[in-house]
């Protein structure tokens, strides 16, 4: 990956690798699950644990893959009865469904082990399945490096993903041998240990090779997600969600939504973002964590761990950080930007305002180029503006400071002492005009020429 970032931790479409990994695991409920982790295994562990926490096997040298497993049964107390199922931590399209086919084939067939397969167009670097002519049963599973010629041509291929009879695995693992080209404990020789022991070694094969893709590099990962975005797109969408140009709409796999919402062009959708039924966002905007209520519209803006309510109006060009809670057909308008703020049902902050660290109450318009001043260059601020108020243009709210319900405010004003409900609040100097001066303090510019020949049409006219 040429990364200082380790390789499972790359992230598509809203988790890591791993992520995507143990979250398809998750789906067939197992008894336990066990990460196996080598490689910069503090950050894998401690990534793995920020959530809901994974079980950690630790494997100190990196053996090969029958090693791997082998400290993965270790870290549950050797052998394990039942099915043990395997996957590779770097296959971020494999999916829930397909594992549970396997295991469902597996238990069917009353297999050793059963290999999940796949045709792909290009076998190269991956491990052939070789099967009996007569029979089709799986007869071993050859390295890419340790293949023949005639084997190489064989398309189809080892996914890494098995399911194996735990009691059964535990013992040949511990009759793998390291006489290959890497001197490596090979899982993949399990099957022709179990096979040549009498036992039934099967194959599971995926409806879509795609899902087995393993990433190393950022090509692959680039790929990935172009897929995996995809699929994801398609569930939405046969969910009843109106996507109006996929190829440039992003979303996660953590994304949920309702029926007839609406996503428009150049739209990415988030982290734990929510779409409620009849909302509406994009283009062009940028939808992370937020619950977005229904019919609430939100047109070419950024929204980050915030709430809007239902029938709520964002933008176009607004910015609502983390916190921000806008109630029932609020409005947050154009180039306008939102911290930590709680706005009431039907209050309207229209445009190129900040409103930072506040409560207002409901159905109060906030005037154009409003500043809540929150910060004092030392600690943040709050500000309150009750209900049913009407703050004018240009207005400074200094931190922290109250205004009651019902409450005017002058178009101008800076507002640094707590207004009683009901009241009109000014706080600007009164207007002096000094008559000639620019004549007196700039002489022969372009404005003193503009004045004087608006004078002389004056008194022209006069």
């Amino acid at each position: 990956m040429k990364s200082k970032t380790p390789k499972v931790l790359h992230e598509i479409s809203g988790r890591s690798l791993v992520g995507h990994v143990v979250a398809a695991a998750r789906e067939l409920d197992p008894q336990h699950l066990v990460v196996v982790v080598g490689h910069a295994s503090e950050q894998v562990t401690a990534h793995l644990n920020a959530g809901d926490a994974v079980r950690t096997a630790f494997q100190a040298e990196q053996n090969g893959t029958g090693h791997a497993v082998r400290m993965g049964l270790e870290e549950l107390g050797g052998n394990v009865e039942g099915t043990v199922i395997v996957v590779c931590g770097d296959t971020p399209l494999l999916s829930g469904e397909t594992l549970g086919a396997l295991a469902a084939t597996h238990a069917a067939d009353a297999n050793a082990v059963t290999v999940l397969s796949a045709e792909v167009p290009d076998s190269t670097g991956y491990g052939r399945i070789v099967r009996d002519s007569a029979t089709g049963a799986v007869t071993e599973i050859v390295e890419h490096k340790d293949a023949t010629d005639e084997q190489r041509a064989i398309r189809e291929i080892n996914s890494g993903v098995f399911a194996f009879d735990g009691r059964l695995l535990g013992d040949a693992l511990g009759k793998v041998r390291t006489d290959n080209s890497q001197g490596e404990e090979y899982l993949t020789d399990v099957l022709s240990i179990l096979r040549e022991a009498g036992h039934r070694v099967g194959a599971s094969v995926a409806g879509d090779h795609r899902e087995i893709l393993g990433i190393n590099n950022r090509l692959q990962l680039a790929e990935a997600r172009r897929l995996l975005n995809e699929r994801l797109l398609e569930r939405a969408m046969l969910a009843g969600v109106t996507v109006v140009d996929p190829a440039s709409t992003l979303i996660d796999a953590t994304v949920t939504y309702e029926r007839d919402a609406v996503v428009h062009p150049g739209t990415q959708l988030l982290g734990t973002t929510h779409l409620a039924e009849d909302s509406e966002v994009g283009p062009n905007s940028r939808i992370e964590s937020t619950v977005v209520g229904a019919g609430a519209r939100v047109d070419n803006s950024v929204t980050l761990s915030a709430e809007i309510g239902a029938g709520a109006l964002v933008g176009p060009y607004a910015y609502l950080r983390p916190g921000t809670r806008l109630g029932t057909k609020a409005k947050a308008g154009t180039y306008v930007e939102m911290k930590n703020a709680t706005i009431g049902e039907g209050t309207k902050v229209p445009h190129l305002s900040y409103v930072g660290d506040a409560t207002i109450g409901d159905h109060t318009n906030i005037g154009a180029a409003s500043v809540f001043v929150n910060y004092d260059g030392v600690a943040k601020h709050h500000t309150t503006i009750g209900s049913h108020c009407r703050t004018g243009s240009d207005n400074m709210f200094v931190a922290p400071v109250t205004v009651g319900d019902g409450v005017y405010t002058a178009a101008g004003s800076v507002i640094t002492k707590d207004v009683p409900a009901g009241s009109l609040a000014v706080a600007r100097g009164q207007q002096r005009n000094i008559e000639g001066w620019v004549a007196r303090k700039r002489p022969g510019s372009a404005a003193a020429q503009a004045a004087q020949a608006s004078s002389q049409e004056t008194d022209g006219q006069s």
